[in-house]
């Protein structure tokens, strides 16, 4: 990671990208995990929450970043244009891995043992983010846009055919029997995948990225939507427009390939980026026309320093649960005595999750205020 100044930045794209980050944040750590308001759940397989919203739309703030990043990488040539972005691929996905890793030892028993290294995770939100982005990077530099539009459509047709034929029957969507569980256990050992679903099963695999990166590419294209049609009303109305005929085709679509952010359906990626082409909308509405700014800069702190702010929240989140105080992790400790103490176990994990965001917050607040801008 490098310090810089920031350059001149597109201010509803720092909101939505803030309000994403914010949002994973909160999601990732509440009070208990036993005690969730539902909009803050994913759906337990199909289906679609606000929750279930969040990464997609990140996603879609990268496609619209490279929207205006791009262009710079256009001037340095072919050589140069590749070794940048390989360069950042692989360093995102590395502190992914290192983040899975982190603190590279866990309780068993009351003592501290190292971790086996070997064993860890090795998919996981920011090496799907490290993929995506390199994907689609690909694809837009040599396809330019309206094909990679095109590719992104035929990757989502393909998926869909892919799920459907190589899934075992009578159930190809369903978690024991997907293709892209089968995909990811011949590139994987098991104890290299995600368990949390009870199964040997990974919700950021190999096979999904690849839908995946159809929501960067979804944001690339509105980005220069906006730059080439403007901060105007026309503007807003198109995009709130070319949303809703998004979700329409989503909801259409989930009769046959239903809406399920696990195996990032083509019916997922259509309808999390209708949903985000309205809140971009939204967002420019009120922002760029309307000039109401004051109350965004929360969001704003999250949105100049997204991936650090991230990691961040994940080192802290497993340094609480390896600190103990009598023989109690530290997250524990503080949501029992502090929020359960005095709030009913629903609020008490909301205030948990707040608090956390808030913690995070400040130190966005501190980087932005000494201009120190954190990429990667």
């Amino acid at each position: 990671m490098e310090k810089t100044i920031a350059p001149q930045r597109y201010y509803a794209l720092d909101i939505l990208r803030g309000m994403t980050i914010a949002l994973m944040i909160m999601v990732n750590n509440p009070g208990s995990w036993s005690t969730i308001y539902a909009p803050f759940k994913h759906a337990a397989w199909h289906g679609f929450t606000p929750t279930d919203w969040v990464f997609p739309s990140f996603l879609f703030v990268v496609g619209t970043a490279m929207s205006f990043s791009l262009r710079k990488y256009e001037t340095l040539g072919n050589s140069l244009f590749l070794k940048k972005v390989f360069k950042r691929a692989a360093a995102i996905f590395l502190i992914g891995l290192l983040l899975n890793a982190f603190p590279f030892v866990y309780r068993a028993d009351g003592e501290i043992v190292l971790k086996n290294l070997a064993n860890i995770r090795i998919m996981g939100v920011l090496q799907r983010i490290a993929l995506c982005y390199l994907f689609a990077a690909l694809i837009i530099h040599y396809l330019k846009l309206k094909k990679s539009v095109i590719v992104g459509v035929l990757i989502l047709l393909a998926y869909w055919a892919i799920m459907y034929f190589f899934g075992s029957s009578p159930l190809p969507f369903s978690l024991e029997n997907n293709a892209a569980l089968k995909f990811d256990s011949l590139i994987f050992r098991p104890e290299n995948i995600y368990k949390g679903f009870g199964i040997v099963f990974d919700p950021e695999g190999l096979l999904s990225t690849l839908t995946a990166t159809v929501n960067v590419i979804a944001g690339y294209a509105a980005g220069m939507f906006v730059q080439k049609s403007g901060k105007n009303l026309k503007t807003v109305i198109k995009l709130i427009a070319s949303g809703l005929g998004l979700i329409a085709l989503a909801l259409i679509w989930d009769v046959y390939f239903p809406i399920n952010k696990p195996i990032w359906t083509s019916s997922f990626v259509l309808y999390s980026t209708g949903w985000t082409l309205m809140v971009l909308a939204v967002l420019i509405y009120i922002i760029e026309l309307l000039n109401l700014k004051k109350w965004a800069y929360f969001f704003e702190a999250f949105g100049k320093n997204p991936l650090f702010i991230y990691v961040v929240s994940g080192l802290v989140a497993k340094l609480l649960a390896l600190i103990h105080i009598n023989a109690v992790p530290l997250q524990s400790w503080l949501y029992k005595n502090l929020y359960l103490s005095w709030l009913n176990d629903l609020n008490a994990s909301l205030a948990f999750a707040i608090s956390f965001i808030a913690v995070m917050w400040i130190l966005g607040y501190v980087l932005d205020k000494k201009r120190i801008y954190i990429k990667v």
